[in-house]
């Protein structure tokens, strides 16, 4: 468990092999953690293949990281990840500056925030409902959110 994780590779999404290999967790362990962390949902297609994005990625390593590293138990997990996305949007709530910036690129080292808890989003949404009608800001958090992946995706090419 002592070896370095490689980087995240610029991708949108990452099949649960991919995901195995990036954070140095076997598949079996990522569909356990799936059950334990309601924070990791990875989208399903044909067949239940479950395709990861970088956000999760990152969240697997967070969760990694507070597993193996620093010896926490799921249940202890669970419950600082809690705490951690919480405090943060509490932060975010008051108007304060979250340490690090809140405007500042995710970064893939776990000790730093995960891409997914960097802002509130809601599940399951489409880059395409942008075009169609719908609540303003419910299409301004598509268009934040995609920035933030593209910011992401940048970021890592330097």
């Amino acid at each position: 468990m002592d070896k370095p994780l490689s980087s995240i590779p610029a991708k949108r999404y990452f099949t649960i092999g991919e995901v195995s290999d990036l954070c140095g967790v076997k598949p079996h362990v990522l569909r356990y953690w799936e059950q334990e962390f309601t924070q990791l949902r990875p989208m399903k297609r044909r067949g239940n293949r479950r395709y990861y994005q970088h956000h999760e990625v990152l969240m697997i390593r967070r969760i990694r990281d507070l597993l193996y590293d620093q010896g926490f138990t799921i249940t202890g997990a669970r419950n600082k990840l809690q705490e951690t996305f919480q405090s943060e949007r509490d932060v975010r709530r008051n108007g304060d500056v979250i340490p690090g910036g809140a405007d500042t690129a995710p970064s893939d080292d776990v000790g730093h925030r995960d891409f997914d808890n960097s802002l509130d989003f809601e599940d399951d949404v489409d880059v395409a409902d942008l075009s169609g009608e719908g609540d303003l800001s419910h299409r301004l958090q598509l268009i934040r959110r995609e920035l933030y992946e593209i910011r992401n995706l940048l970021s890592e090419t330097d």
